[in-house]
């Protein structure tokens, strides 16, 4: 293996954050069917791989985004993930609630940033993109400058491509659903056949069964 792709993929699968059972769907919370399930809040109980995590996202920031000035977390999957890089960065941290609090100072927002800082926002899945622009949305209308999203994983829908064009936001994703299925077949997770299955569903995951 030699890319950031497959070495995330590879770290996912080990330790069970991804699982693809082609043969017996997982259901979503939305009721959608899919061979794969992702959570990769696992990836904070092991340190070797929170840290790849962590310095890969670190590089690309680096490199994307030298001005950035302010490190911004989804809640709840990418808090803990967006406090790691905002720490090896050494810049301040935020992050977005889904929905604002409903009592006190009513946060959507929870941390101090500036209108006009500079920020990056720190995801840990991109199914269609909704809630993830929804915070990146939250960041523009507070007056915030959002530089691009960086996440650790896609599925690379079709849906979710449109949804970052539409809202003119730049993607970065560590790893993906191609390199998954890929490094699967290699290493024997996967057979052969289950790949026609695992591609038919990306490409119709609502009706998938």
């Amino acid at each position: 293996m030699n890319t950031v792709a497959e070495h995330v993929a590879q770290h996912l699968l080990q330790i069970k954050a991804i699982k693809l059972e082609p043969a017996h769907p997982f259901t979503w919370a939305s009721g959608w069917k899919s061979p794969i399930y992702c959570d990769n809040r696992k990836t904070l109980s092991y340190p070797e791989v929170r840290s790849y995590i962590r310095d890969r996202f670190a590089d690309v920031i680096r490199e994307k985004y030298p001005e950035a000035e302010v490190i911004a977390g989804v809640a709840t999957g990418a808090i803990a993930q967006g406090v790691l890089v905002a720490q090896e960065l050494d810049l301040p941290f935020v992050y977005i609630r889904s929905a604002a609090k409903s009592h006190g100072l009513e946060n959507l927002i929870e941390g101090e940033y500036k209108p006009g800082q500079k920020v990056v926002v720190v995801e840990d899945l991109i199914s269609t993109g909704g809630s993830s622009l929804q915070a990146v949305e939250a960041l523009r209308s507070s007056g915030c400058e959002v530089l691009g999203m960086v996440a650790i994983f896609t599925y690379g829908f079709q849906k979710a491509e449109a949804n970052f064009a539409a809202a003119a936001c730049e993607l970065t994703t560590l790893s993906n659903y191609n390199a998954l299925i890929g490094l699967a077949l290699k290493t024997g997770y996967i057979r052969e056949g289950d790949v026609e299955k695992l591609k038919e569903w990306r490409k119709s995951p609502d009706t998938y069964q």
